[in-house]
């Protein structure tokens, strides 16, 4: 993982990720420390119930996100993000002013109100935090960048709630908590002037101040891709799923643990480990490329560790006073409830980290931070759902147990919905399964598939899993040149469909289908799509490459790409294979688990690609394995 934390020492990074970082931690030093100081001094400031006090500060956080959210994004693709970054910071230092005179007037109208506009704070930076990443990373630093936000943004939250419990209690004058928050907001500032220039896309934008139209125009935007939009409605569920979670673990540590506060915070602190360590795993786990075939595995995770919670939930654990957190870490049984914790927020990174480098990298760059802003607004609206939801049913008597199962089996439901919707989830999650499972892949070259415009991609046909595992060894998206028998198996055919794949038949068979298949290749190079194609016709029977058919030539001259030579080694004799003749004496030689290979060539440019020369490079590449 040394990859991505070098990215820690890059001024392109460094910067913008500290600032992100105190950004976070101000918002949830302040926002705890004033539900703490409200919830035991109530009686100091109002008559309201605390209860309905701390919900009511969580309201008047997150308001700002429906309401200004659509006019963030416009302002992050119509100005410089970097200036943006400095000016929210410099708004933040007089939110704090704001507060420090509510605290010296004893005034909970004006706290509320600098509570909402720390919310507007964190609304503004929002489409710049995840809109300002795709332009200072490289495309393979991009799952490294956002797993480092992400980790660094759930260690901000617990650090800052932490910290703003102890401010709350250990000052004789409140006003230290604003004045700790200025302290904050101030070195935000400092480390923001390092962040380097960030151009805005669309600098004579005219900013629509109609939060209704405008939202409304943001969320037409992430609707122009399925997969985007998709990724989005992923994002949201997740952020229901894990506030829901989150926001239970008080009433959960006292009714059903029996513990006190530092059970919560171990509890807090179980989850945020999880989801660091998920995130910055995904980095390796992808091999530093988007992999939503991650995304799948997260919501697997999600589903059976969240199912087990409730499970291991234990009974008769409630006593007359709380537990010390000493005592309640002697039982095995709530070692199995940290544990779920734990992993739960691990497969909550693979989770959202893809999702989140998915949206960024596949936005139309002129319009990306009003796509993020659409997320942040779904966000918001998903949690706000989340937390009615979960009232209503511990309302109506559920246990808070069975409430984490009820959670668990929706995240199933909704998994499927969505992987339903955009099969190449499940299919990257298979293609994922294969590359790093069920075959230990050795690839080269990788570097050459080219990170965007089109190219086509030729390969050997080893066996019936060839595409599969390019997909999974692939940084972006192939769309493969299939038989059309593929098309008519129920479960493939539904699946390579919805992944793009073109159907293609001899000119014998369907001349038709035959020329609607050149078709379809040459508009997806001319939409600057990879296409793969296996030009043998068929799987090799023997191990050995077979001649290259003239399709290549055809493509080439009604489209002159650059062609990317590729060689899989390792198949032939597997499972996936076809074995013929006297090989069938010893049929699957190889078995699963076993090494494979994978080399990429250098591109040859298209006057160069004709099918002996590329037989030539393939061959040379897959050398004398078979």
């Amino acid at each position: 993982m040394s990859g991505q934390f070098a990215l820690l020492k890059q001024r392109r990074f460094a910067p913008f990720f500290v600032t992100q970082f105190l950004g976070a931690f101000n918002d949830n030093l302040f926002k705890n420390a004033l539900v703490v100081l409200l919830t035991f001094h109530a009686v100091q400031w109002t008559t309201l119930a605390p209860e309905l006090l701390a919900n009511l500060a969580a309201g008047i956080f997150i308001l700002p996100f429906f309401l200004f959210s659509a006019t963030a994004g416009q302002l992050a693709d119509k100005y410089d993000k970097a200036v943006l970054a400095r000016l929210v910071k410099v708004l933040e230092m007089g939110i704090m002013g704001v507060a420090a005179l509510g605290f010296l007037m004893h005034s909970l109208s004006v706290l509320m109100v600098a509570l909402f506009l720390l919310g507007c704070h964190s609304t503004l930076f929002g489409p710049v935090k995840y809109a300002i990443l795709p332009q200072h990373l490289h495309a393979d630093e991009l799952v490294g960048g956002n797993a480092l936000i992400e980790a660094g943004t759930f260690v901000a939250i617990l650090i800052g709630t932490l910290a703003g419990g102890l401010l709350a209690g250990s000052f004789e004058h409140p006003v230290w908590i604003a004045g700790g928050g200025f302290l904050v907001a101030l070195a935000g500032y400092l480390s923001s002037r390092g962040i380097p220039a960030a151009p805005a896309p669309v600098p004579a934008l005219t900013v629509n101040l109609n939060p209704l139209t405008e939202t409304w125009r943001n969320l037409r935007f992430a609707r122009e891709n399925r997969t985007v939009f998709l990724s989005i409605l992923g994002i949201s569920w997740f952020w229901l799923y894990g506030a829901m979670f989150l926001a239970q673990f008080p009433a959960y540590t006292k009714n059903v643990l029996g513990g006190g506060e530092t059970m919560v915070t171990a509890l807090l602190a179980a989850f945020t480990v999880g989801i660091g360590a998920g995130s910055l795993l995904c980095e390796r786990m992808s091999g530093k490329h988007v992999e939503i075939g991650l995304v799948p595995f997260g919501s697997i995770g999600l589903t059976l560790f969240g199912l087990d919670l409730w499970l291991a939930s234990p009974v008769g654990l409630v006593g007359t006073t709380a537990h010390q957190l000493s005592a309640l870490l002697s039982l095995p049984a709530v070692w199995r409830v940290l544990f779920d914790i734990v992993m739960i927020g691990v497969f909550g990174g693979f989770f959202i980290v893809p999702l989140y480098a998915l949206i960024q990298s596949r936005s139309e760059t002129s319009h990306r931070a009003r796509i993020i802003a659409a997320n942040n607004i779904l966000n918001a609206l998903f949690m706000v759902v989340g937390a009615l939801g979960a009232a209503a049913a511990l309302g109506a008597g559920l246990s808070i147990p069975a409430l984490f199962a009820i959670a668990a089996l929706l995240n199933a439901a909704v998994a499927v919905y969505i992987y339903g919707l955009v099969p190449e989830f499940l299919l990257r999650f298979i293609a994922w399964l294969l590359v790093k499972a069920v075959y230990r892949l050795r690839s080269e070259g990788v570097e050459h598939i080219p990170l965007s415009g089109p190219a086509l991609l030729v390969a050997n046909h080893v066996s019936f899993a060839d595409a599969v595992i390019l997909m999974g060894a692939s940084p972006r998206p192939i769309r493969f040149v299939m038989d059309h028998r593929i098309f008519r198996t129920p479960l493939l055919g539904f699946v390579f469909r919805h992944c793009g794949a073109i159907p293609i038949a001899p000119a014998r068979d369907d001349p038709a289908l035959l020329e609607k298949a050149f078709a379809e290749v040459a508009a997806a190079l001319a939409n600057g799509e990879l296409v793969g194609i296996f030009p043998e016709g068929n799987i090799t029977r023997d191990g050995e490459l077979q001649p290259f058919r003239s399709g290549v030539a055809r493509i080439l001259a009604a489209n002159p790409v650059p062609v990317v030579p590729m060689a899989l080694s390792g198949l032939w004799g597997s499972f996936f294979s076809r074995i013929d003749g006297v090989a069938m004496k010893t049929p699957f030689r190889r078995g699963l688990f076993s090494r494979i290979g994978l080399r990429v060539g250098t591109p040859l440019a298209p006057d160069e690609a004709t099918p002996a020369t590329l037989h030539e490079r393939v061959l040379a590449l897959r050398g004398a394995v078979k």
